[in-house]
């Protein structure tokens, strides 16, 4: 069996347009050499995008000795939860897709704090249990 999401079931692709992911596999998986934990699956915004800048995450500018193509509003990227957690604080986190963020994630983050930026909740939450 694979990575689980925070929903507790498999872990599904977060995108492959850019093609994201620590292994640049579309997943949000977090092997033993993610240090940084690339673990939530989130939608960038403008605001997301800027304040990451403005505290030295520059996710715009393309990297390509990282094979990071630099990100736009409407990407969905593996952010590091540390990074995601810090825009929360700050007020500009971004969406986050919860079956396509790792479960380890919530070593970070609370859950209720990644389900109030959700944008891929089921209208019915007892099929979660």
């Amino acid at each position: 069996m694979g990575e689980r999401n925070v929903l507790g079931g498999e872990l599904v692709p977060c995108g492959t347009d850019p093609l994201t992911g620590f292994y640049r596999d579309g997943l949000c998986s977090c092997g033993s050499d993610d240090v940084g934990l690339h673990a939530v699956c989130a939608v960038m915004t403008a605001e997301f995008l800027d304040h990451q800048r403005s505290v030295g995450n520059d996710l715009s500018t393309p990297r390509p000795e990282w094979h990071f193509p630099g990100l736009h509003p409407g990407d969905p990227w593996c952010v590091v939860a540390g990074r995601w957690l810090q825009s929360y604080r700050a007020g500009a986190a971004a969406p986050v897709v919860l079956a396509a963020t790792n479960e380890r994630a919530l070593e970070v983050v609370r859950i209720e704090i990644l389900e109030e930026h959700a944008v891929d909740v089921p209208p019915d939450l007892s099929s979660l249990g």
